[in-house]
């Protein structure tokens, strides 16, 4: 049976990712990570404690609920596995870490699974403020 090994991110929708991140690291004392606007879209990553899933506040993301974002070492057999047992695939994409399935479960709660193929584009984007 193929497994999930860690939740890594929590993919929450935001209104205002700016006035978010700074909320998360002046008032809760986070790290913010990075901070990225490229074509119209924001996105900023803040580190709320060690060994915790960071939360990767987005202004893209329709809907109200985050996406809980799960690492898995073969995206294609744990998808594979995972569709035996019931479940079924809402969309497919790419992340710049790595290919991402998502799916909901049935009381409507958001997630994911990804393969970490691109372990070394966050450290690319570490530092980086744009806004």
């Amino acid at each position: 049976m193929a497994r999930l090994e860690s939740l890594d991110y929590l993919y929450p929708p935001s209104r205002d990712v700016a006035a978010d991140a700074a909320y998360l690291t002046d008032v809760l004392g986070g790290r913010l990570a990075f901070a990225i606007e490229d074509g119209g879209t924001r996105v900023a990553m803040v580190e709320l404690g060690a060994g915790q899933p960071a939360i990767v506040l987005n202004d893209h993301l329709g809907g109200e609920r985050p996406i809980l974002v799960y690492r898995t070492a073969d995206l294609a057999a744990t998808t594979r596995d995972l569709a035996v047992r019931g479940w079924s695939t809402e969309h497919t994409l790419e992340i710049p870490q790595g290919p991402v399935t998502t799916f909901r479960t049935p009381g409507g709660q958001r997630l994911a699974i990804y393969e970490r193929s691109r372990p070394f584009v966050l450290d690319s984007f570490a530092g980086r403020r744009d806004f």
